[in-house]
């Protein structure tokens, strides 16, 4: 197939700083190795919908987010096997033209749009490399059964605002499901101590049971988590979960200052059989990726964030071996 013109053939000044993302992804995420290493993703890209079809958006265009932008968040994407993707929304445009930047090499699997006003017009999503990895079946949205013995009744008094997205996936023999989910915001963080517990407490059952075939079951996206050892991480980590210790020291949004960042974003796992059935993929490292430096320029941190996003990317190695 040839290369799509909307998308392959950028000016030299795009390309230029397009390719200034290579040896920066070098130096912070692990290389893909094959049948030896896994690497997952995660990455809340704000309000990705609308794009304008320009390598240069206008001072009146809207949106902001352009050709050379979605360009530079598929050059962080393609050093990944599979990124679970939260905030795409019911216009497609933005997504489209992101795959078209990856490659026909590139598959995605997502969710419908999730309506109301908690549900902000918003969809899951996962892109893969179908070289490294190939869905195995599994796709499903998660709803909470009435009376589920495995989900405390003080936990939980509603649905999901937006409801949990599994895919499983397998790769050098390993099968693994992926849970992403966007946790609701609400007015205070109090808010969110339901949905996380209840996500918790379910997550552990179903753990348990995937471990019964061989599946891992790793959780991943935007949980709206203020600090480590608040409230609402005692709430996430109630049954087991945790993320690699690597993950705390990073900050989450770009709006994080020194010693006061935020523990939104995660990629979590059971690391206790008590608990839940522990990982038996072993992670080797983790970390994020700072796209700031390389493309701000003369945009203020709020115009760089619907261009590209306000939450940095997350990522974990695991070995295959």
């Amino acid at each position: 197939m040839p290369p799509d013109p909307d998308i392959a053939y950028p000016p030299d000044d795009v390309a230029a700083r397009v390719a200034a993302f290579a040896p920066a992804l070098d130096r912070v995420v692990a290389a893909k190795e094959l049948d030896r290493n896994l690497l997952v993703g995660s990455w809340n890209l704000r309000a990705f919908g609308g794009l304008t079809k320009k390598w240069q958006s206008a001072v009146d265009d809207s949106p902001k987010r352009d050709l050379a932008d979605v360009l530079a968040v598929a050059a962080v994407l393609s050093r990944f096997d599979v990124v679970a993707v939260q905030e795409v929304r019911s216009d497609l445009r933005a997504l489209r033209h992101l795959l078209k930047a990856l490659g026909p090499d590139w598959g995605f699997t997502l969710t419908d749009v999730t309506k109301g006003p908690a549900g902000n017009d918003e969809r899951m999503a996962f892109l893969f490399d179908t070289r490294r990895v190939t869905p195995s079946g599994l796709a499903c949205e998660i709803v909470m059964p009435e009376d589920d013995p495995r989900v405390s009744p003080m936990a939980f008094a509603r649905q999901f605002a937006r409801t949990p997205y599994a895919v499983s996936f397998a790769s050098a023999g390993k099968t693994f499901i992926l849970v992403t989910l966007h946790v609701v915001y609400g007015k205070t963080s109090s808010d969110r101590i339901d949905e996380l517990s209840a996500i918790a407490q379910w997550l552990a059952g179903w753990a348990t049971e995937a471990a019964e075939w061989g599946h891992n079951l790793i959780c991943l996206g935007d949980f709206n988590i203020d600090r480590k050892d608040d409230p609402l991480f005692r709430a996430f980590t109630s049954t087991g979960l945790m993320s690699s210790p690597a993950l705390n020291s990073v900050p989450r949004t770009i709006f994080d200052t020194p010693g006061a960042g935020h523990f939104y974003d995660q990629i979590a796992w059971f690391v206790d059989d008590a608990k839940g059935p522990a990982l038996s993929l072993r992670c080797t490292n983790a970390g994020s990726f700072d796209f700031v430096p390389l493309w701000q320029r003369d945009q203020t941190t709020t115009e760089l964030s619907w261009r590209i996003s306000d939450h940095y990317p997350l990522w974990v190695e695991f070995s295959v071996l």
